[in-house]
């Protein structure tokens, strides 16, 4: 089940980040994916999203590919298919 559009205008206004680069990535994001993400994807997205820009940063551009606060939803299928999108150029 796709999301409803006031769940993505939600997550949108969450991805409006301090960091441009963080703000450019997402907006790529969500231009690409928007109207084909699911609610295991909403439930990444709000976990990402709650992250500090730094850490997010380093998970978008590969610096790393968890952090402590999500180590063990960085395991996750649904977790490791949203970052790779959000990693594609």
């Amino acid at each position: 089940m796709t999301l409803s559009n006031a769940e993505l205008y939600r997550l949108k206004s969450d991805a409006r980040r301090g960091l441009l680069e963080n703000d450019l990535i997402l907006q790529r994001f969500f231009e690409r994916y928007g109207n084909q993400l699911n609610m295991e994807d909403g439930k990444v997205l709000t976990q990402l999203l709650a992250l500090e820009d730094n850490d997010l940063m380093d998970l978008l551009i590969g610096r790393r590919d968890s952090v402590a606060a999500l180590e063990k939803e960085s395991q996750e299928a649904s977790f490791k298919s949203v970052l790779e999108k959000l990693r594609q150029k």
